[in-house]
């Protein structure tokens, strides 16, 4: 009798959780970045110092695009995530 592997099912992927959040300068679509699913480096706008790979933080953009943008998302970027909070 031969022995057969039984093939294991991956986790299902789950979508990313967003969120929008209001600021003073607008609203924003937030993503929360695990630290496992960032590979490269980024440079936080909150503190101009880089986001190392392995290190959970978020992407935000505006709701509403800018004027000379062909959509919001072209203008998310990557923050600290302290960085994020203390942002007004």
């Amino acid at each position: 009798m031969s022995r057969r592997r039984v093939a294991q099912r991956a986790a299902p992927m789950r979508a990313p959780t967003e969120q929008v959040v209001s600021k003073a300068d607008g609203a924003w679509n937030i993503r929360p970045i695990r630290g496992s699913g960032s590979a490269k480096e980024y440079r936080c706008p909150g503190c101009a110092q880089p986001i190392r790979p392995g290190t959970a933080h978020l992407v935000a953009w505006p709701v509403e695009k800018a004027l000379l943008s062909a959509a919001a998302i072209d203008e998310r970027r990557h923050w600290h995530t302290a960085c994020w909070a203390r942002k007004h």
